[in-house]
């Protein structure tokens, strides 16, 4: 009976690219109002580039500009630049944009190694693949055994027993018991009588009671199964082989396949019977079940727009009983096997039935989480005492007191299909809670209504969230593992950080800040905080303008020239580690060698002051005979572009 009720499916796995949000305006650099001047970094950073000047930052910055806003060819150019320096320690991540971008502009071959080296990188990647086995995958089952008391339901005939439902205070499940008819039908399959739906009261620990016939008006003399109920209890659906008011329906071939049905509940009987609209002769849906708050119907099916022998399906039922079109549930659930018999739980879980993911044999019963935006988890095998050599199916769970049912035809049993109940001793899942503020790197102002976006570490979409009126987010997250957070927000530069969870219970802590895409400055502001310059590099004890330093300044030249009424004063400073008149000198030397560079680059010398300051203005406790850090040391030996005129 079950190869007939059961459906199959399969996968054609190829990776899917990630969308990212829409490309955000750029003010022009030299707009101006209310006395302010908008420097766009980014621009600045392209012009300099252009120029000829290299850093693995500059082309970083500049190539995730334009992949966070979808503009994947430009993204090409500068990821391009930086893998041309041969920089041996970049962070996975940019082989897979660049692998991405490569795509979007026919160089496939290419970005199949980029794709390649981004595996080799994290040790374990399957985009831009094929579905492909992890050969460890018995381990990771082992790990998720042992976590189930099981015993017989004590509901089984001699028959095949299978797919429970509970329904006040009842299990309802399918039975190929014999009723003692003589002329009771045989599927020609199975030799087992075709199957009818029966019902048991449950006692305490959802112990089952003698088992009877539920609904004379459900039960036919082909196969019923899989029942499922609106929360009302005024609703059932529930699968049949296609056989309606005495009629069988038959496909191109002259089989019968198998329908999801809907009756109604009236004067304390199941009437108006009814396929549902999207079932059809030539393909079968069957095991529906329904998403806690009764709006969703999700189902197994071969229809059209199937992956592979059969799927999982889901359908929207809206506000006047009316059904909207079913959605494949896609590749992450889907297989090349078989996906049959959902169940979906008050805690956002899908369990389903399956051989394609890798098992034990026959039918394995997964898990997977459904996320807020509607993807889904990593999909588990729940591991042993659940699942078996044999097939194991139609998995129920009561979250509250996490006692079920399953079925399986597992050896040992009484009959061709069998019932089990069990209690989940411990969870699937060690989960925490992620969570973290949106702030302004310079102000450290809390941002609000900034997208935040989880990824897992394969950058497969985990979730989406928006940062509330106090900057804050947060996510539920799986211990052990590693995601990625990107922040986003307009006239912010977007923010991508990697983050891996304990491997216990409790709380992970991960704040962004988020740095100002235009720089907002104005007289008496140093020009150089726009692009993180805290010193002008030269060699010890000299004013020689060093490589270092001309990239930087590039930056403050690109500036001068988008705004052409601007004046700086440049002052230089050092620590207090030498005397007192050397460091003047130096400092001096200095700024004036800084000077010198910008008018030799066309600014005007009336545009420009300058002067070294030595160790007059330290910024902390480090003077002459106070013992400090290099750090702290640092911080005295600065660069600074003060804005005296717009």
């Amino acid at each position: 009976m079950k190869n007939k009720i059961l459906l199959y499916i399969t996968i054609i796995s190829i990776f899917s690219f990630n969308t990212y949000s829409q490309k955000a305006k750029l003010a022009t650099a030299d707009k101006k109002y209310d006395n302010y001047a908008y420097v766009d970094a980014i621009k600045t950073y392209e012009r300099v580039a252009e120029k000829g000047y290299k850093s693995t930052d500059l082309f970083k910055k500049l190539g995730n500009a334009y992949y966070f806003n979808a503009e994947l060819d430009k993204a090409a150019k500068w990821y391009g630049e930086l893998f041309a320096m041969n920089t041996n320690d970049l962070e996975p991540e940019y082989y897979y944009r660049y692998a991405q971008s490569l795509r979007s502009i026919g160089q496939n071959d290419k970005a199949n190694e980029m794709l390649e080296l981004f595996n080799q990188k994290l040790g374990n990647d399957n985009r831009g693949k094929l579905f492909k086995q992890n050969t460890n995958y018995l381990e990771a089952i082992k790990a998720n055994s042992g976590r189930y008391q099981v015993e017989d339901a004590g509901i089984n005939s001699k028959y095949s027993d299978y797919g429970t439902t509970i329904y006040l205070n009842k299990i309802i499940f399918a039975s190929a018991r014999d009723t003692g008819s003589l002329g009771q039908r045989k599927h020609t399959w199975t030799n087992q009588h075709f199957t009818n739906l029966y019902s048991a009261d449950l006692g305490d620990n959802m112990i089952p009671g003698i088992p009877k016939k539920f609904g004379a008006t459900i039960n036919s003399k082909f196969h019923e199964s899989t029942p499922v109920f609106t929360n009302d209890g005024k609703t059932m659906y529930f699968t049949r082989n296609n056989y309606l008011d005495g009629k069988k329906g038959k496909d191109g071939n002259k089989i019968t396949l198998i329908k999801i049905y809907k009756a109604s509940l009236e004067n304390d009987k199941w009437t108006n019977v009814t396929e549902l609209p999207f079932d059809s002769n030539n393909y079968s849906t069957a095991h529906p079940a329904l998403s806690p708050d009764g709006k969703t119907l999700y189902f197994a099916s071969d229809m059209p727009g199937t992956l592979g022998q059969s799927d999982l399906f889901k359908v929207k039922i809206n506000d006047d009983g009316t059904f909207g079109t079913p959605e494949n549930l896609g590749n992450k659930i889907n297989t090349e096997g078989r996906e049959t018999f959902p169940f979906v739980n008050d805690e956002n879980e899908i369990y389903f039935a399956s051989d394609g993911h890798p098992g034990l044999g026959g039918l394995d019963v997964f898990v997977s989480k459904i996320n807020t935006d509607g993807s889904f988890g990593e999909v588990q095998n729940v591991g042993e005492n659940v699942n078996s050599p044999k097939d194991d199916f139609a998995y129920l769970i009561d979250t509250k007191s996490r006692r079920g049912f399953f079925s399986s035809n597992r050896d040992g049993g009484q009959g061709y299909d069998d019932i089990y109940k069990f209690l989940e001793t411990k969870r699937l899942t060690c989960e925490q809670l992620l969570y973290g503020e949106i702030t302004d790197l310079t102000t450290a102002e809390l941002l609000s209504d900034a997208k935040v976006t989880l990824y897992d570490s394969q950058f497969n979409l985990v979730s989406t969230t928006t940062s509330d009126a106090k900057g804050n987010y947060s996510f539920t997250v799986e211990c052990g593992k590693t995601y990625n957070v990107r922040a986003e927000k307009p006239e912010y530069t977007t923010k991508e950080q990697k983050i891996t969870i304990a491997n216990d219970k409790g709380k992970t802590y991960l704040p962004i800040a988020l740095e100002k895409a235009k720089c907002k400055v104005t007289i008496g502001d140093d020009l150089g905080k726009c692009f993180g310059i805290k010193m002008i590099y030269f060699d010890l004890d000299k004013s020689n303008i060093r490589t270092e330093a001309a990239l930087d300044l590039e930056k403050i030249l690109d500036v001068l020239n988008q705004n052409p009424t601007m004046k700086l004063d440049i002052r230089s400073h050092t620590d207090s580690r030498q005397t007192f008149k050397y460091n003047e000198a130096l400092s001096d030397r200095r700024a004036k060698s800084t000077i010198n560079w910008l008018i030799k680059n066309g600014v005007d010398s009336s545009r420009l002051t300058g002067k070294g300051y030595g160790e007059t203005q330290l910024v902390n406790k480090c003077a002459d005979g106070v013992k400090c850090t290099e750090e702290e040391h640092q911080l005295n030996r600065r660069s600074e572009f003060i804005i005296t005129a717009l």
